[in-house]
């Protein structure tokens, strides 16, 4: 099913409409596709138009994030007993998974997930439309973003906030980097349990898929105001609620 991401004229991203479609995944293609739609990046965009946070706004961020991820926090931690039950139920093992993430300025950091998939499962960097690694309560998690929860360790630590660019395995990082130009540039702020690429973008499958998240990163940095993470944070609701994550 092809659904049409839809442009927000609150966002004011100027971000091009972008469906949710994915093609079979031939390496030659995409990077073929890759490269060019990169290029389009660098032509508009360039270094003087992002930064890092200044000061205020960082604080302006880092109360968001313990304001509204402290009120998060009490109002889910009820739910953990529940959420243990049914991973141990469904998929004995650990109740949390940590995967080394790239934060601010690239450096690493321990990110805490609720566990979604089954312990040795068979590796795959990517999350397949009914992966058999996920359980079914897994898929429950994922599509509600149960599992992003215990992220608020994360933020309360400071390596994250409660908006921002998807943190991503280091794993991963490095090929991006690699193969697309300025990929580098989303560390420049720290990355989000929830972001604009979060909201408006499902799961990544493929280097593909990672350039498109990478406009709205960037355009998210490059125009980011407190409103803004204000109305990302409403439409993390809207999806949690309408169960459009995978």
């Amino acid at each position: 099913m092809t659904l049409p991401i839809k442009q927000n004229i609150l966002f004011n991203f100027d971000i091009q409409n972008i469906p949710f479609k994915y093609v079979k995944y031939n390496k030659n293609q995409v990077n073929k596709i890759d490269k060019k739609r990169a290029n389009n990046i660098n032509k508009n965009y360039n270094d003087e138009e992002y930064r890092s946070y200044n000061r205020v706004e960082y604080i302006q961020k880092r109360i968001v994030d313990f304001i509204i991820g402290g009120g998060l926090f009490l109002v889910t931690l009820p739910i953990v007993g529940y959420v243990y039950y049914r991973i141990k139920k469904e998929s004995p093992g650990p109740l949390f998974f940590t995967q080394s993430r790239i934060g601010l300025n690239g450096k690493p950091f321990t990110c805490y997930k609720f566990r979604s998939m089954h312990v040795n499962s068979k590796f795959n960097p990517y999350t397949q439309e009914n992966d058999s690694r996920i359980f079914p309560f897994g898929n429950i998690m994922r599509k509600m973003r149960i599992d992003e929860l215990p992220q608020l360790i994360n933020v309360f630590k400071g390596e994250m906030h409660l908006v921002g660019p998807r943190a991503e395995w280091d794993i991963l990082v490095k090929d991006y980097e690699k193969e697309i130009p300025n990929y580098h540039k989303r560390h420049l702020v720290a990355p989000g349990i929830t972001g604009l690429a979060q909201v408006c973008y499902p799961y990544g499958r493929n280097i593909d898929d990672a350039i498109k998240k990478l406009e709205y990163d960037m355009s998210y940095i490059k125009r980011w105001s407190l409103v803004k993470d204000i109305i990302v944070l409403w439409k993390t609701i809207e999806v949690v609620f309408g169960k459009q994550g995978m």
